[in-house]
């Protein structure tokens, strides 16, 4: 399989965006040479205007996604999600598995259409493990794809390479009750209890399921 140490220029432009529309980049979670694509996480840590960390992929739009003919909006995307600024970010705490499974499974999100040939827009999700929750202490087994909810309108494209133009989509962690929820209801009314109950791309293992709500 091809190997890859990343597009310089695109993990420029994320970093440039990021620090012009969320804040400043505290450290990158570089990969080592990564088959196919090489996906590090860029952290930008709390403030008091935004009080959680914020994890950002770059390596997703190294290579296009397999979109369908009309929505060559999406071809190029990259991942976010927030987590709670207690919880611990670094190299150390990431050896277990209850701290390092959001970053895992953002960077999982981000090999995901790669890896089966196709795509994922907002709307879109993935079950993860079947039944299996994703770690111990959480009951979360797959992720939803939405517009991040936490960010500015100028914040949610990444201009890089002239004319590519990179979509920047938020990660909710879901329960299994709220994935069954979407397929038998559609993604808007999913979006709708979400959005109801103020559940954004800020981790929150103990938040409600809205799944169970119906």
């Amino acid at each position: 399989m091809e190997k890859s140490s990343g597009d310089v220029e695109i993990i420029k432009a994320i970093g440039d965006h990021i620090e012009r529309h969320i804040g400043k980049i505290e450290v990158v979670f570089h990969e080592k040479v990564s088959s196919d694509i090489h996906v590090d996480v860029f952290l930008v840590s709390a403030t008091p205007d935004r009080p959680y960390q914020s994890l950002i992929t770059s390596g997703m739009s190294e290579k296009p996604m397999s979109v369908p003919k009309g929505w060559e909006d999406g071809k190029w995307a990259e991942l976010m999600i927030c987590l709670p600024p207690s919880w611990p970010v670094n190299t150390q705490a990431f050896k277990d598995e209850k701290n390092y499974w959001p970053i895992r499974d953002l960077k999982s999100l981000a090999r995901y259409p790669h890896e089966n040939n196709t795509w994922l827009y907002a709307g879109h999700s993935v079950l993860f493990s079947g039944s299996q929750a994703l770690a111990a202490g959480t009951a979360f087994v797959g992720a939803l794809v939405r517009y991040p909810n936490l960010l500015s309108t100028e914040a949610l494209t990444i201009a890089a390479d002239g004319a590519k133009s990179i979509r920047l989509w938020g990660f909710t962690p879901l329960y299994r009750e709220e994935l069954d929820f979407k397929d038998r209801n559609g993604f808007a009314r999913l979006e709708e209890l979400l959005v109801e109950h103020r559940i954004t791309e800020l981790l929150d293992t103990n938040r409600k399921n809205v799944g169970r709500l119906q």
